[in-house]
């Protein structure tokens, strides 16, 4: 009992805590709530978000701000056809010192930080991508034989540009697994683009204090981890992500139909450690099945494909992914 207490202030405290983070961010990156919360998300849940949207929306300023407010050094790589392996990662230089004696150095990459925005990563050839996808992974990379770990926490917010084909090179459905949720960021509505304006033309640039520091985020982190979770909603969560496979017995019509391939465990991980954040960041002590409503399709849309027969009728993954979870949730509230 005096355990559960215990967490139960735990998360209260950082209940609050992160809504305070949340108004922080919305001092810069304003309106947009949807991605602030998912971006969160990722962060408390120790993943890596995936974001996705027109140029000039803000995203650049959101990697940033949230740098800024959860105490984080940042670095940003602009992803381009040339990019090489070590260009993110680092290398040895063979240096020379005044005695004459020569040594290598390892000179550290930019993905040496705590959150990395890589802008445009579909830009970047293959080999450059898997590198920096096998530092997300393994948070380490070798460089001549040497492990070397990267900073604590590790976080990597990627953009891509959804609008141009020529010159880039799409991330292999199975590298986008590793991205905890993927983050749609649209046209913001008409008053949200009036404050941003208003916000963003003058002579002073609106600026967020930093509300946690690098060692708070990991015990954020572990306390999301310690949330409970209902009996009903992880049947919610077995159920949504074995409904969206086609061959299931669970899997409806429309999966069976228009899905090429489903979604694995790694996405029920995600779902699990997702709707804890949620709830958190909502002012709630434990998920709901409106949480796994709500996530459903950030987490499963980039784990899934349309077969070839769907995508000449036109149809969109999102609107299956969300057809199945209110199904879903219907039949578990039955």
């Amino acid at each position: 009992m005096a355990e559960s207490r215990d967490l139960l202030v735990e998360i209260e405290a950082l209940g609050e805590k992160i809504a305070e983070a949340r108004q922080a961010v919305g001092r810069r990156f304003i309106g947009q709530e949807r991605v602030v919360e998912l971006s969160l998300s990722a962060l408390l849940c120790g993943g890596h978000g995936l974001l996705v949207g027109l140029p000039g929306m803000g995203k650049t300023m959101l990697v940033d701000t949230l740098g800024t407010v959860m105490g984080l050094t940042s670095g940003r790589v602009q992803f381009t056809p040339d990019l090489m392996p070590a260009d993110i990662l680092g290398s040895e230089v063979l240096e020379t010192a005044a005695d004459g004696t020569r040594s290598f150095r390892f000179i550290e990459g930019p993905v040496f930080c705590q959150l990395l925005m890589a802008d445009e990563i579909n830009r970047a050839s293959p080999r450059t991508q898997s590198a920096l996808l096998q530092a997300m992974q393994e948070r380490e990379v070798t460089i001549a034989g040497v492990h070397r770990p990267l900073p604590k926490p590790f976080h990597v917010l990627a953009t891509q540009n959804p609008i141009e084909q020529e010159g880039t090179y799409p991330l292999p459905e199975a590298q986008l697994d590793r991205f905890l949720v993927q983050i749609d960021v649209d046209y913001p509505d008409r008053a949200t683009e009036r404050d941003i304006l208003l916000a963003t033309t003058g002579v002073e640039a609106a600026t967020s204090p930093r509300i946690f520091s690098a060692d708070e985020l990991i015990a954020a982190q572990m306390t999301v981890r310690r949330m409970p979770v209902g009996e009903k909603v992880l049947e919610l969560i077995l159920d949504l992500v074995r409904a969206c496979r086609p061959g299931e017995t669970e899997a409806g019509r429309a999966v069976s139909e228009s899905v090429a391939w489903g979604p694995g465990p790694r996405a029920a991980q995600a779902l699990m450690l997702t709707v804890r954040a949620r709830a958190l960041l909502s002012g709630r002590l434990a998920p709901s099945a409106e949480d796994v409503l709500a996530l459903a399709r950030p987490v499963l849309s980039h784990r899934m494909a349309l077969s070839f027969a769907a995508r000449a009728r036109g149809e969109s993954l999102g609107a299956i992914i969300e057809g199945v979870a209110r199904d879903v949730t219907r039949a578990e509230a039955a």
